[in-house]
């Protein structure tokens, strides 16, 4: 596999670590196959072996008070592939329970276009996260 010009990591600064994970590995541990990479008192990474990895670190309290804003300068989201429909499916019907926010749900799941099949939600942060599915 070509790895030149693939991404290598993110870094992503968040405003609570605790329900970051939390997020973070309901959402990658469990539905996108990720790993836990490092783990340390001020972050964690996770990893999709073989090449990338995602980091989420605490941001200093300093700092809180700007947030963030999907729609200023900087992250509008994260979007992951997948080739199951049945797995965003899955990862629908657990957002209310677990309490995240699910975006254009009246439009679900074509609020991308007709061709495309997707779910979107936000993490602890407000940062848009869309599921994909990819090749059917």
């Amino acid at each position: 596999m070509e790895t030149t010009g693939l991404l290598n990591h993110l870094e992503i600064n968040v405003s609570n670590l605790a329900a970051s994970r939390k997020f973070w590995d309901w959402l990658l541990l469990k539905h996108l196959g990720y790993q836990h990479y490092q783990v340390w008192e001020q972050g964690i990474s996770y990893i999709k072996k073989p090449y990338s990895y995602l980091v989420f670190v605490q941001t200093d309290v300093q700092k809180l008070s700007a947030g963030y804003r999907r729609t200023h300068v900087g992250l509008n989201h994260l979007a992951f592939s997948v080739a199951d429909k049945q797995l965003i499916t899955r990862i629908k019907k657990e957002l209310g329970p677990l309490n995240y926010n699910e975006l254009y749900a009246a439009r679900y799941p074509y609020a991308g276009g007709k061709k495309h099949y997707a779910l979107y939600f936000e993490d602890p942060d407000r940062i848009k996260v869309e599921i994909v599915a990819i090749g059917e």
